[in-house]
Order: C-alpha cells, then sequence, then structure tokens
C-alpha cells in the first residue's frame, strides 16, 4: 500500500480507528459512533490509505490488528487522551457535581462529617452519593468515585488514602471493662487477634456477633458490650461522647479506608483539583 499523504490524518478517521483497535472489530466501533460498520470500513480504509500502511487484517471471523496497528494504537490513544485533558483544562467549565459511592457505613462515617468542610472548599458543588450494602457490589457500581476498604491495591484503579484501619476497645459511657465482648464477624482481625498480639489473657465472653462494623458500633453505643471498634469509622461517636476507649491496646492493621477510580478518569486539572478538596475533607 503505497503512502499517499503526510502530515495528521482527519480526527475522526483516528478517533473511529482507535474504538477499532480498543474494542476488538469495526462492529463494536460502529456501536459506540452510532455508525454503519461499513462507515467505519470505509474510515478505516482511508485512513490506511493516508498511511500507506494496513492496520488491520480482514478475515472472515472479524478483524485483528496488524503489527503496524498494534504499534499505533497506543499512540493516537495517548494524543486523544491529552488533547480531551488538556481541552478540558483550557476550555472546561469548572465541575459542579461530586457523586461518590461507597458502603452505606463507609458513606455514613466518612462522608456525611466531611460534607461542610468540603461545602467551604467547593461552595458550588452539588454532592450526590450511592450506597451499598456489600462490598462486592462497588465492581458493578457505575458511580466511577469510590470509597473502599482495603489496601489500595485494586485492578484498573488509582487509590488515595482517607484513613488506616485502627481497631480499639471501646464501649459507651459506663460500659467497663469486664461487659460482654461484641464480636465481628469477616476479614477485619478480631478479639482473638487482638488478645494474641495486645497479650491481653482473660478476655470477656462474647454474645453477640455481628457481620458489620456499622452495626457492632451501633450495639456498643446502645450499651451492649465491648467491641473492637474502628476508629476511623467510630471517629463521630468517639469525639462527642457517645462512645468511649477502654484504655487498652490498639491495634494497627495493614488495611485502609481508601477513595478510588479507573486509571483513565480523573485526568484533567480541574478533575483531579476536585478529588484533593474532597480527600482533605474526608481526612480532617
Amino acid at each position: 500500500m503505497a503512502k499517499k499523504k503526510i502530515g495528521l490524518p482527519p480526527l475522526d478517521w483516528l478517533r473511529v480507528f482507535e474504538a477499532a483497535g480498543r474494542l476488538g472489530g469495526f462492529s463494536a466501533a460502529a456501536k459506540e459512533f452510532g455508525l454503519t460498520q461499513a462507515a467505519v470500513s470505509q474510515r478505516i480504509g482511508n485512513l490506511e490509505a493516508w498511511l500507506g500502511r494496513s492496520l488491520f487484517v480482514r478475515e472472515a471471523r472479524g478483524v485483528s490488528l496488524t503489527v503496524e496497528g498494534e504499534s499505533y494504537l497506543p499512540l493516537v490513544q495517548d494524543s486523544l487522551q491529552a488533547l480531551e485533558r488538556n481541552t478540558e483544562d483550557l476550555f472546561g467549565k469548572s465541575p459542579r457535581e461530586l457523586r461518590v459511592a461507597g458502603l452505606s457505613s463507609n458513606i455514613h462515617a466518612l462522608v456525611l462529617p466531611a460534607l461542610p468542610a468540603f461545602q467551604k472548599l467547593r461552595p458550588g458543588v452539588r454532592v450526590l452519593t450511592d450506597s451499598g450494602a456489600r462490598r462486592s457490589t462497588l465492581d458493578e457500581e457505575r458511580t466511577w468515585l469510590q470509597i473502599r476498604y482495603g489496601r489500595g491495591i485494586w485492578a484498573g484503579r488509582d487509590a488515595a488514602l482517607i484513613a488506616h484501619e485502627v481497631l480499639v476497645p471501646m464501649a459507651a459511657p459506663g460500659i467497663e471493662w469486664g461487659a460482654p465482648l461484641i464480636d465481628l464477624r469477616g476479614e477485619r482481625p478480631g478479639w482473638r487477634e487482638w488478645a494474641q498480639k495486645c497479650n491481653q489473657e482473660d478476655a470477656p465472653p462474647s454474645q453477640i456477633s455481628f457481620d458489620s462494623m456499622e452495626h457492632a458500633i451501633s450495639a456498643a453505643r446502645r450499651g451492649l458490650g465491648v467491641v473492637l471498634g474502628s476508629v476511623p469509622l467510630a471517629f463521630a461517636d468517639l469525639q462527642e461522647g457517645r462512645l468511649r476507649r477502654m484504655g487498652l491496646p490498639e491495634l494497627q492493621t495493614k488495611d485502609g479506608y481508601w477513595l478510588t477510580w479507573p486509571e483513565d478518569r480523573a485526568k484533567s486539572k480541574k478533575q483531579r483539583a476536585l478529588i484533593e478538596d474532597f480527600l482533605q475533607a474526608l481526612r480532617g
């Protein structure tokens, strides 16, 4: 295929090529742009003629990138993303909305207390929350900005730490050590791990067991016993006196609460600045 043009090909051809390469076919690219498959094929054919190189191998089962196509695709993707990002930075409006998803307990304990500080930083931004009862639902959540619990490593996502998880024996005022323990089932270390790491023996028995830190903390607030509670999630209760630390050793963990987003989002300066202000409020 002879090279017929030099310089930059039309942007429309590049966008269609990027979609076909990313999605693995002309029909998928056609669906993304609302075009016919023939229109996509024509644009890519025009691009190939412009470059003087074949970018796709046409086969009965579909298409696949050539060696030149595989080399060209990441260059086109980077260029399109840079153009979009710089256009947004230069001409885009400041974000007027922040939408965040997370477990209902994290929205309640981390986001709600942060709203006054965030509204001072961003008085014109409307905050929307999407809450779920189970962590597994976050993988299916369409809201891209999320609060997650773990070690900060999720495939395809960037993450910024809000707070490390610290577990401390705590109870309502008037409840002393020796009261029944409130047990918590799940991935967090429990009373057994706490007793081993803190060299504590003769721990009181447990009479209640929950599968949610939010419920365990709520039970402690009601005076039902002593909980090995999350300091970040119980911060407001501790600060306002509804719960108190028992004066016993705390248990540091390797987990934490993170603000996360897909790697391909939050590329513009304005979007990153909005996330940084939200992080500042969450960490406050």
